[in-house]
């Protein structure tokens, strides 16, 4: 066993930074291994999602144990590497695995030479596809398969009856308003040339047609009945109230349920306001005068029995009379303001809110939940509206389990610990190495230079020559020819370990000298 101190006292500051270094090294590198080995390895399983489905798609893989990742702002999921398989089977049952359809893409990989049928087929599977892929980022729409029937316009240009076009949609996913599936065959009849919409088809998961309707033609076709208006307020409205309180308290923290009662009926109101001042409309002016003269006696008939006494006086009385009259009339016309509205459907006739709160929020916070909940939902107590809140202790949500470990990954792991304890070895192996050629090169004094040294006899000498320069006697310490050989070996080294490292060498000759002191 070599002994530590001693090598450790003759190893030089250079020699201490070397395996300082090493060391250093060797556990940086086995760090960044293990941490490399232990990070788990993720592959994108879905990308291009609505960010509204990738709440589901996170809980289903929680509740399945399969660790994920989110990438893209949201729009994509990653899983790991080893669970790709369980992840599809767990999403595909859940109906939240959505598949690429072809689009427009098709038409990229036309090849010259085709016929008219297979450029008509390939052109209806792209638009095919490109709707497909439109439709399902819709609120509510998990999948859609789109069919469409395109008559060749060149087969019908001589020909008498013409076909039209049509197409069938089947839909996957939530119930739809009847808005939402109007809009969809609007937007399938829009994007297909001569397609009508009552052309077109929609059909549920579950076989249902959804799309045309008995009343799809009617005036009121875009208007939700009384039980869709109320789900869609009672949806709204308790998915913004639960939002606001998972900002405030947690997640898992309180849940709110809300039941309104919705008026879906369409009605108008017409008012009709009158001014309170008159405006005038016509007017006119009448001015009459009168002038009189005088009169003369002898125009007189009659007698004067005949003439009343109360005329008798009056013919002097009537000479030069004048009569004036002036008379206005003016029609006045009253302002009045009819107005027509329309009272569109979703009024709220009242609603009742429920809410519920986990034991873990304190009881000092309920009257402020209270009040923020009935401003959110715009309570009226004049109409009815009713707000109840309790305090219950909630389940605790699962925990995803950590995954087992697969032999795979286990296979991964011990091939890095291989590596790395391969660099370790390598590391301790070069640094024994380094200090067994420091020790080779000072170790006590060459033979030769001892030789050298040790004082000879002539006699032995003299008895080594009558020899004739054959084998040395046993009583001879080396012979002398050996000090004549042409490649001195020895001497080579010497001067090999002069030029590399001239310090070290002075200082191993200033301690022969004081030890010969």
């Amino acid at each position: 066993m070599p002994n530590v101190g001693e090598m450790a006292k003759k190893l030089s500051p250079k020699g201490w930074a070397m395996i300082i270094g090493s060391v250093v090294g060797g556990i940086a590198f086995l760090m960044i291994v293990m941490s490399m080995a232990s990070k788990p390895s993720y592959s994108t399983l879905e990308a291009g999602i609505d960010p509204a489905q990738t709440g589901k798609i996170t809980s289903t893989l929680s509740a399945q144990g399969i660790s994920y990742q989110l990438q893209n702002n949201g729009t994509a999921v990653a899983v790991d590497s080893t669970q790709t398989a369980k992840a599809r089977v767990a999403l595909a049952t859940a109906g939240l695995l959505t598949t690429q359809q072809p689009g427009f893409s098709l038409l990229d990989k036309q090849q010259l030479g085709q016929s008219n049928f297979q450029q008509q087929l390939t052109y209806e599977r792209a638009l095919e596809g490109q709707l497909g892929s439109t439709i399902e980022t819709v609120d509510g729409v998990t999948s859609a398969t789109v069919n469409l029937v395109i008559p060749n316009t060149q087969d019908q240009l001589f020909s008498d009856q013409s076909q039209a076009a049509t197409a069938s949609v089947l839909l996957g996913g939530s119930q739809l308003s009847s808005e939402s599936v109007r809009g969809i065959a609007q937007l399938v009849a829009s994007s297909v040339p001569g397609l009508n919409v009552n052309k077109v088809t929609v059909n549920g998961a579950d076989g249902t047609q959804l799309w045309p309707t008995s009343g799809s033609s009617g005036a009121g076709e875009g208007l939700l009945s009384k039980q869709q208006a109320e789900q869609k307020y009672d949806s709204t409205m308790s998915s913004q109230v639960n939002a606001m309180l998972a900002q405030t308290l947690g997640v898992g923290k309180a849940q709110v349920v809300i039941n309104a009662n919705v008026d879906a009926n369409q009605a108008t109101s017409d008012a009709l306001v009158y001014a309170k001042k008159g405006t005038p409309l016509t007017q006119t002016t009448q001015t009459e005068t009168l002038k009189g003269g005088n009169a003369s006696a002898a125009g007189v008939s009659g007698t004067a029995g005949n003439i009343p006494a109360y005329a008798a006086g009056a013919g002097g009385g009537g000479s030069g009379s004048n009569y004036s009259n002036k008379t206005t009339n003016t029609n006045y016309g009253v302002n009045k303001t009819v107005t027509h509205t329309v009272v569109a459907p979703g009024n709220v006739l009242n609603q009742s809110v429920s809410v519920l709160v986990d034991k873990s929020v304190p009881a000092a916070s309920l009257p402020a939940i209270k009040q923020a909940v009935s401003n959110a939902v715009g309570l009226n107590a004049k109409r009815g509206d009713t707000l109840s809140v309790g305090q219950l202790a909630f389940a605790k949500q699962p925990t995803a389990a950590p995954p087992a470990a697969s032999p795979t990954a286990m296979l991964k792991y011990a091939k890095y610990g291989a590596a790395a304890l391969g660099s370790l070895l390598f590391l301790v192996f070069a640094g024994r190495m380094l200090r067994r050629r420091e020790r080779e090169a000072f170790a006590g004094q060459p033979t030769w230079l001892r030789e050298l040294e040790a004082p000879r006899t002539l006699a032995s000498l003299e008895a080594a020559q009558q020899g004739g320069g054959g084998a040395v006697t046993a009583a001879a310490p080396t012979e002398v020819m050996a000090l004549k050989s042409p490649v001195n070996v020895a001497r080579r080294q010497v001067e090999d370990l002069v030029e590399r490292d001239p310090e070290r060498v002075a200082q191993q000759v200033r301690a022969w000298m004081t030890e010969e002191d």
